[in-house]
């Protein structure tokens, strides 16, 4: 009798083994992550109509030089380096100055586009800083070319639109929300979100990382009046609502509040560097801020730029940490 056991154990030992083999397999692929799913082909946008160029051809463009008070034509891409040379060092890492040429070159079709020309007569866009981007062609050097050359025709793109191509300098840390660092009307873009920037290169201007900005009572009060509110006097200033970056989004003076990005505007820009405050107070006749960062902290940070740069990460690493959700198209070749 045992040796029917025996023999019958054998055949039964078989489908017991294979069945937990197979279930076992079975467990190993219902634990393997999901594929990633590929990231859709994106949209291009057209080329603003005002440009009169074909889709898939360099445009060209009429730009008014307002150092020289004439317009001038020239190639898209001769622009756009020499909006390179106005923004960033022409010394910077490169994958940083590549960063800047996708942005400017953005920047001036969603101007277009959405405005169609300059308000300088005859022209598309203007070298005047207040109503587009700076420009210097003297500062473009090979690096500077090399950049706009290898990002030529690139733009950024969500869901299928040019996007607002913010930056600004230095971020002290976390970037803003386009409501919070800039009183955007029209609501945050879904790419634009609070992030962290590695903004802390020692070679950041001391007065860039830390700042104080004093004023007078009565300059406050005219940059408000200029706002359109109605004071006269205040006794005490404070920070109010503050972003999710941190940034001062209002300052109440007394009970009234003012946005803290437009204050910034009408008392300098140059002087209140930031809205990233630490402090606000009233002493006598004089009013202190003391803030961190250096411009609005909405879109990429040139410093935090530099740094991914400098630790190896591409521009369009750096273009889609501080733009969410956005994609790089070729527009031409």
């Amino acid at each position: 009798m045992s040796a029917v056991k025996s023999k019958w154990s054998r055949f039964l030992i078989v489908p017991v083994v294979f069945v937990l083999i197979v279930s076992g397999c079975a467990r190993v692929r219902r634990t393997e992550p999901p594929a990633p799913t590929p990231e859709q082909p994106a949209k291009k946008p057209a080329i603003p109509q005002a440009l009169g160029s074909p889709n898939g051809q360099e445009p060209r463009l009429k730009v008014y030089i307002k150092e020289e008070g004439r317009v001038q034509e020239m190639p898209f891409e001769e622009y756009v380096a020499g909006v390179v040379g106005g923004e960033i060092k022409n010394d910077w890492p490169m994958e940083a100055i590549k960063a800047q040429a996708i942005i400017a070159r953005t920047f001036v079709l969603k101007f277009i586009k959405d405005k169609g020309q300059s308000k300088y007569g005859n022209a598309h866009i203007s070298t005047d800083i207040e109503e587009a981007q700076a420009w210097n062609k003297e500062a473009v050097n090979d690096r500077i070319r090399r950049a706009v050359n290898e990002t030529r025709g690139q733009v950024m793109v969500y869901d299928g639109d040019y996007v607002n191509a913010w930056f600004h300098s230095n971020a002290g840390g976390k970037t803003a929300t386009a409501v919070e660092g800039l009183a955007y009307k029209e609501g945050n873009p879904p790419y634009i979100q609070a992030v962290d920037s590695p903004d802390d290169s020692s070679l950041i201007p001391p007065d860039e990382r830390n700042w104080v900005a004093e004023f007078s009572k009565q300059e406050v009060i005219r940059a408000v009046q200029q706002m359109g509110k109605q004071i006269e006097d205040f006794s005490s200033i404070k920070i109010g609502k503050r972003g999710p970056s941190g940034r001062a989004m209002e300052i109440m003076l007394d009970s009234m509040p003012v946005s803290a990005p437009d204050l910034r505007i009408a008392l300098g820009s140059t002087k209140m560097k930031s809205t990233l405050l630490d402090e606000v107070r009233l002493e006598g006749d004089r009013v202190i801020f003391r803030g961190r960062g250096y411009g609005h902290g909405v879109g990429m940070s040139q410093w935090g730029a530099y740094n991914m740069a400098k630790q190896g990460k591409k521009a369009e690493d750096i273009i889609k940490h501080y733009f969410k959700g956005v994609q790089i198209v070729k527009l031409w070749p």
